[in-house]
C-alpha cells in the first residue's frame, strides 16, 4: 500500500498539488529562538510588526535558525557546543527531520541554505583536530548528510550566503572548544580569528584578519547588505577594561574597516556584540550588545555612529524595511530607525540571541 508520504510526493511531482509555501505558515517575516514563562524551549514565527504568529517546541535551548528559501521549513539550531538541529514544518508543526552532528563534531548554532534551496550548510567544530568545518546537508533528500570541507579557520560560528550567490562567508571565531570543558575557551592566548569567503565547494577566496593587536577579538556574528558588504560583530576575549572595536565592515579586496560609538556608549557595550543587521535599504547597521543593555547604529556607507538605545538584556536584531527590529531577553520587541525608538509590544518570552528575518534569505 503506497504511505501518504509517496502519494503526496506523487502529487507534487505530477503538478496536481501546489508545493507548499511560507503563505501556508502565516507567512512569518522572523524566527526567534525564545524561553516561555514554564521553562519550555520554542521557536517562534513573528509578523513584520514582531507579534507572535506561532511557536513550535524544542527539546532543549534554541540559538538561531536558517529558513528555507522557498518552502516553510526552518531549521532550529541547538546553543553551542549542541549536536543537534531540528527541520520544523513551520506550517503543520510537524518534525520533518532530526539533523544529528557526526562523531567528533558539534554544531555551533548556524546554518545557511544554498540560494535554490537543496542544500543546508552548518558551522561545525571538528574538535578532536581542533578545526573548523562546514557541513553540507541534502535539503531536497530528507537532509542527508552529503559531506563537509574546512571552514578556514578555527571556531566557525556565525555563516551567511552571499546576495544572489553560493558563495558563503563565515565567522571564524578563533577560539579552540571541546564538549568535554563544556563551554570553557581553550586557546585564548593564541587564538587567531578570520573572516573567509568561501565557495559551495570549499575553495577559499579570500581571507580577512583583525589587526594582530586585536587577535583577540573573536569575528562572532554576520550580516550582509545587498551590495555585498559584510558587517561583523566582535566579541572581546582579552582584558575587561580595553575597548577594542566590536563591529567591523569589509568589502572585497581591501582591509577591514572598523566603526566605534563615542568613548562612553563604546564602552558601554562592555566588550561584547551580540548580534548584527543591515537595514533592508543597506543605509544602516545596527549591533546589540545585552551585556550593556545598548543597540547602536551606524551609517552603512561612512561607517559613522548615528544612534545608541539603551535596553535591558538586548540581543537580537533584524532588518525592517525602514530601520530594524529588536528583540529582549525581558520579552520586549522594539523597531527602531536611526535616532528613533519605539515599542512593538511585550510578551511573556525570554527571547533569545537571534531574530533571523526571512526577507534576508
Amino acid at each position: 500500500m503506497a504511505t501518504r508520504r509517496r502519494v503526496l510526493a506523487g502529487l507534487l511531482a505530477s503538478g496536481l498539488m501546489p508545493a507548499a509555501s511560507w503563505a501556508d505558515a502565516g507567512s512569518p517575516a522572523y524566527l526567534a529562538a525564545a524561553r516561555r514563562s514554564d521553562g519550555r524551549f520554542i521557536l517562534v514565527g513573528l509578523t513584520v510588526d514582531g507579534m507572535p504568529l506561532f511557536d513550535l517546541p524544542l527539546p532543549a535551548r534554541g540559538h538561531a535558525a536558517a529558513a528555507h528559501p522557498v518552502r516553510p521549513e526552518a531549521v532550529a539550531f541547538a546553543r553551542r557546543p549542541g549536536r543537534f538541529a531540528l527541520v520544523l514544518d513551520c506550517s503543520t508543526g510537524g518534525l520533518l527531520a532530526r539533523l544529528d552532528a557526526p562523531p567528533g563534531r558539534h554544531f555551533y548554532g548556524h546554518g545557511a541554505f544554498s540560494v535554490d534551496g537543496t542544500r543546508l550548510f552548518t558551522t561545525e567544530n571538528d574538535y578532536g583536530a581542533a578545526q573548523g568545518m562546514i557541513g553540507i546537508w541534502d535539503a531536497a533528500r530528507e537532509y542527508r548528510r552529503l559531506g563537509e570541507f574546512p571552514s578556514g579557520g578555527v571556531g566557525p560560528h556565525d555563516l551567511l550566503r552571499l546576495p544572489g550567490s553560493d558563495q558563503l562567508v563565515v565567522a571564524n571565531g578563533g577560539i579552540e572548544t571541546h564538549p568535554d570543558s563544556g563551554r570553557a575557551k581553550l586557546n585564548l592566548p593564541a587564538m587567531r580569528p578570520n573572516l573567509s569567503y568561501l565557495d559551495p565547494h570549499g575553495t577559499l577566496l579570500e581571507q580577512v584578519a583583525p589587526d594582530p593587536a586585536l587577535h583577540m577579538n573573536s569575528i562572532r556574528h554576520l550580516a550582509v547588505a545587498p551590495d555585498g558588504t559584510v558587517a561583523i560583530a566582535f566579541q572581546w576575549q582579552g582584558d575587561p577594561y580595553d575597548a577594542p572595536p566590536l563591529l567591523a565592515l569589509h568589502r572585497r579586496g581591501v582591509p577591514l574597516t572598523y566603526c566605534e560609538a563615542p568613548p562612553p556608549l563604546h564602552r558601554q557595550m562592555h566588550g561584547y556584540g551580540g548580534s548584527i543587521a543591515v537595514s533592508e535599504s543597506g543605509d544602516e547597521v545596527a549591533i546589540t550588545s545585552p551585556r550593556g543593555g545598548m543597540v547602536q547604529v551606524f551609517d552603512l556607507a561612512l561607517g559613522a555612529f548615528v544612534a545608541a538605545h539603551e535596553l535591558a538584556d538586548v540581543c537580537g536584531v533584524s532588518a525592517q524595511k525602514s530601520g530594524f527590529l529588536v528583540t529582549t531577553g525581558t520579552g520586549a520587541v522594539h523597531g527602531l530607525r536611526g535616532d528613533v525608538l519605539r515599542s512593538a509590544g511585550s510578551h511573556a518570552l525570554q527571547w533569545d540571541n537571534h531574530l533571523v528575518g526571512l526577507a534576508q534569505i
